[in-house]
């Protein structure tokens, strides 16, 4: 099912994070520029908090940052750019008055068709994509989102600067 490809990718000396912002610029980057010829300034981004609402209408933020997995911070941060199109509106929720409830306008509910075709184009398009691969991407980070999420990067890198400091006290 996975085939080996010859890579044209050459810079596999690129670090980690130079390769990852590349494939988000190559994903999310022609992803933008098809919803940019929509004309409705529907951006990527926006995703997690439109899906989270199509599925349950009156989330709170941490509601909807749990559920999509993002941060807190960003999904306040979308929320309010979702807002300011007039695609979703908040009032405060029924248990604490601190709590504000975000649900879809009638502008936003109208796009969930026309968005729901897209996310289901750009699902099938990754899984292609899966496909085509030496091994599938979405497991891959999948993975990666696992085992960073039972020691963090920084401890490795924290572990690997030791060891590093070790082996160099052996050469002297």
């Amino acid at each position: 099912m996975y085939s080996v490809v010859m890579m044209k990718y050459e810079k596999a000396s690129d670090g980690l994070g130079t390769q990852l912002r590349r494939l988000i610029e190559l994903l999310d980057g022609d992803l933008e520029k098809i919803y940019e010829n929509d004309g409705v300034g529907y951006r990527p981004r926006f995703t997690p908090i439109m899906k989270s609402l199509a599925a349950r209408d009156g989330l709170t933020i941490k509601e909807i940052s749990d559920l999509s997995s993002i941060s807190h911070s960003a999904a306040s941060q979308t929320v309010s750019k979702l807002i300011d199109l007039g695609w979703v509106f908040s009032k405060v929720g029924n248990g604490d008055a601190r709590e504000r409830a975000i649900y879809l306008t009638n502008v936003g509910r109208s796009m969930l068709p026309m968005l729901q075709r897209r996310w289901r184009a750009t699902q099938a398009a990754a899984n292609k994509l899966d496909a085509e691969l030496s091994s599938p991407l979405s497991k891959l980070l999948a993975e990666s989102i696992d085992r960073l999420s039972e020691k963090s990067f920084s401890k490795r890198i924290f572990e690997q600067e030791i060891l590093l400091d070790k082996s160099k006290d052996n050469l002297n």
